[in-house]
This record gives C-alpha cells, sequence and structure tokens, in this order.
C-alpha cells in the first residue's frame, strides 16, 4: 500500500561527519589486517558502510527494546539464521513441547517454506539456514504461535514430510555411482534437495502464517536498512531508506603494527613466590606474544536518508499514511543519533573505541543526495605551517583541516545548487568550536545537541 499524497519536505538528509580515532581497529580484512582503499593516489585506511550499518542498528534497536529514544515502543527486526532454533525454544517455554520434537517441527515447516538449512550431519549448523533472514524480533514467537494452534495437523504433516524427506535421500543414495557421489545426494536430500515433488506440500494456512511472521511488517530498522531475500519468492524484500558510504582517511593510511606480551599469572605468582633457587621451574617469557595492526587518522563518513522510501516502506508494511508519518520521524530522530554515537566493537576493550565522538557531523536537506568526498580526493598534507600561512606548504592537523576543507566544500556548492537548505552543524571538540567562529562562512547553523540536527 503506498500513498498518493506527495511529501511536503525536502526527499533527503544528507549527513556528514569526522572523526578522529586513535590506535584502534573497528575493522579487519581476512588476514586481520586493517581495510583500505586508494582513493586520490593515496592508500587510506577505511570501515566499511556494513560495519557501520550493523552498529547503527544494533544501537537503535537496543535503545528502543530498553524504551529509550524515539523509537521506544516501536517493533523492530532480529538479522540471524537461527528462526528454528528461536521458534523451538518458544514452542518448549510457552506451548509445553518436547525439545527434540520442537526443533525437528520448527525446521521441517521453515524449510518447507522455501529456506534451505545445513547439512543435518553436521550438529553446529543443522538447524541454522544457509542465509541470514532479517525478519521482526516476534517471528519465532508468531509461528511457535500457530504451530501450537495447528499441533495436530502440523504433526501429522511433519511425520509425513520427514519421512519422505529420508526415502528421498536413500534413493539418491543409491542412484549414486561414486561413494562421493552418494555421501553428497544423501547430504543434499536430507538438507532439503530432494524433488519438492515427493515432498508432502506445507499446509496453506501455515505457510501463509509463516510469510506473515518473517514479513517486515512494521519493523522500523527493516523499513531504514531494507533487506533482500531471494529464497522466498513471495516473501517481500525492502529497498532500504539508509544509504550508507565506506568512511576513510582524509590523509594517508597511517598504521603501526603493534607488538604485545601476555602474562601468565600462575607463572608470575610461582616465580614471585619461589623459595629458594632449587625451584627449576622455568619461569621465563610471556605467556603469549603477537602483534596487532593498529589504526589512527581524520574519517570522513557520510550517510543518507531517503524520507519519501521511508514513509513508502512503512505504509507498504501495513501503517495508515498518519501511522507511518509519526513513525518516519521517529526513525530519522533515531537514525542521525545511531549515525553520530554508535561505533562498531571490534577491539572497543583494548582501544576504548566506542568512546570517540565526532569533531564535526554536518545535517542538511535537499531533493537528492550529496556526497562530500571529493573534498578529500587530495590528502591532507599534515605537515605544520608557520605564522604567515606559509611553512612548507601543509594544512596543519587533519582534524582542523578537514573540517576547513569540508566546510569551504558545503559553502562552495550551496550556491550553485538552491535546493540545499536547513544546514545544521555539530562539533563535540572544543577546538573546532573556536575554528567555527573564525570561518567566515558555515553554510549551516552551529547545533549543540544531536536532536538539533534534523528538523
Amino acid at each position: 500500500m503506498t500513498s498518493n499524497t506527495p511529501f511536503a519536505g525536502s526527499p533527503f538528509l544528507s549527513l556528514h561527519l569526522l572523526e578522529t580515532l586513535v590506535a584502534v581497529l573497528p575493522v579487519r580484512d581476512e588476514n586481520g589486517s586493517p581495510k583500505s582503499i586508494v582513493y586520490g593516489g593515496a592508500e587510506r585506511h577505511m570501515i566499511t558502510s556494513q560495519a557501520r550499518r550493523r552498529a547503527e542498528r544494533v544501537h537503535a534497536r537496543g535503545r528502543a527494546n530498553a524504551g529509550i529514544g524515539a523509537l521506544a515502543g516501536h517493533s523492530t527486526g532480529l538479522r540471524t539464521r537461527e528462526w528454528a532454533l528461536i521458534t523451538a525454544r518458544s514452542l518448549v517455554s510457552e506451548h509445553g513441547w518436547e525439545q527434540d520434537e520442537a526443533v525437528r517441527t520448527a525446521r521441517a515447516v521453515i524449510e518447507a517454506t522455501g529456506l534451505k538449512f545445513g547439512d543435518p550431519a553436521k550438529k553446529t549448523v543443522a538447524n541454522l539456514t544457509k542465509v541470514l533472514l532479517f525478519a521482526p524480533s516476534d517471528a519465532g514467537t508468531r509461528i511457535a504461535g500457530h504451530l501450537a494452534e495447528q499441533s495436530e495437523e502440523i504433526r501429522g504433516w511433519t511425520a509425513e514430510y520427514l519421512t519422505a524427506q529420508t526415502a528421498g535421500a536413500a534413493k539418491a543414495k543409491r542412484g549414486a555411482k561414486k561413494p562421493a557421489e552418494a555421501a553428497e545426494a544423501e547430504s543434499e536430500a536430507s538438507d532439503g534437495g530432494a524433488d519438492p515433488k515427493s515432498l508432502p506440500a506445507l499446509p496453506p494456512a501455515t505457510r501463509t502464517a509463516v510469510l506473515t511472521a518473517l514479513a517486515p511488517r512494521d519493523a522500523i530498522d527493516i523499513a531504514l536498512y531494507g533487506r533482500f531475500l531471494a529464497e522466498i519468492a513471495d516473501s517481500p524484500n525492502v529497498d532500504g531508506a539508509v544509504q550508507s558510504a565506506h568512511s576513510f582517511t582524509v590523509h594517508e593510511a597511517e598504521q603501526v603494527d603493534d607488538f604485545y606480551a601476555a602474562a601468565d599469572d600462575a607463572k608470575l605468582n610461582r616465580k614471585k613466590d619461589a623459595l629458594d633457587f632449587l625451584d627449576t621451574t622455568d619461569d621465563s617469557g610471556a605467556g603469549m606474544t603477537g602483534y596487532q595492526s593498529l589504526i589512527s587518522g581524520t574519517f570522513y563518513r557520510h550517510a543518507v536518508l531517503d524520507r519519501v522510501r521511508l514513509r513508502t516502506n512503512l505504509r507498504a508494511a501495513g501503517m495508515s499514511e498518519e501511522e507511518a508519518e509519526r513513525a518516519s520521524v521517529a526513525a530519522e530522530a533515531e537514525f542521525v543519533n545511531a549515525f553520530v554515537d554508535a561505533f562498531p566493537e571490534a577491539k572497543r576493550n583494548s582501544t576504548a573505541s566506542t568512546g570517540s565522538l565526532p569533531a564535526l557531523v554536518l545535517a542538511f536537506e535537499g531533493e537528492r543526495p550529496y556526497n562530500y568526498a571529493a573534498a578529500f580526493q587530495k590528502p591532507v598534507d599534515e605537515s605544520p605551517v608557520d605564522k604567515t600561512g606559509r611553512g612548507n606548504g601543509g594544512e596543519g592537523p587533519a582534524g582542523p583541516a578537514a573540517v576547513r576543507r569540508l566546510l569551504a566544500h558545503h559553502v562552495f556548492v550551496s550556491d550553485r545548487r538552491p535546493d540545499i537548505r536547513a544546514g545544521r552543524i555539530l562539533t563535540y571538540d572544543p577546538q573546532i568550536d573556536v575554528l567555527l567562529k573564525e570561518l567566515d562562512a558555515l553554510g549551516a547553523t552551529p547545533v549543540t545537541s544531536i536532536e538539533g540536527l534534523t528538523a
């Protein structure tokens, strides 16, 4: 369901952020090294949009579930492979089913709906779907409630389904020419790879109940960030309202390979308490040593909220126009809060990275998104300048230099794009606050709170 009423405000909210991080490692590649890109002929450190988006989703969901912030009381989603286990847990705790039967039934029902599961021979993945599914957090409870209501029919169907599945696996194994092929055929058949025509169809009412439970419904974070589910053709995908860019350092990459030594407490206690030189236990050396790569730098980060898409998604989920408008305003406020406050939690205990605050946040509205990454195509030269401003050609520290560049870029673009309006600036750095008062033009109005960043 969509609305024919055009959106009255600016359709896009563009967010731009500068933050300085010291000795952190928020994301890593497959080798445990910092991620990087080459831009403007120089290598830059990168924090991926995926890491940021998840941090933002979890941040907003945690606040909503705790009754904090604009989304308090609103439904949120859960992205997991464990929907069969979550459904089974509800069948056991709320409806009194036995654990084994609950897991067996939940897996069979969800599998028959269209999702594939892991190899049954491997206990660690046997009851996990092969893909992550982003669905409303109460989906498992809803599915369990339906299965409990239709328990007699579902139990009969499950027995028939599992018998047919086992028969299909045996038939595939007999038809295989080699032992390896037989093992593969058996695994595929018992993993939903059996001929669908040989398996009893899920009762229509149950399939409808499962699809309804897994549908995006009114989960605000699904409307914001979207989801893609190719496995079930009649389960709706959602084109998210949030567009996120990878963040990167405004200067060349700065990395240190930090050597660390971890102490063995028992060894050190024994060494400390040794009574005489006859104690021959080896007490020398650290308990463990190694290296970790840490990065420092000033990062530029960008994201966009498509206000029209957000309202469309919520209307498609079944909200009235008035409900969608209220929910969209709340979702925008919480998204901006998460954009500013959320941070990936990798290495948080050893680097205190989650305590970082941005040096500058720039927010403005427009008829289309605007990305200001081009302001940093030429890396910031952090070499010092003298009092005359000449020095050796450098721009000084990256933080203030990046603020000057970003705002100059914004003022320049704003003069040429009349749709850009309602710009607002927030800083948590007192040095940047002084700098803002010294600049001739900002292209935006300073504010003192995250709430002030949105209209």
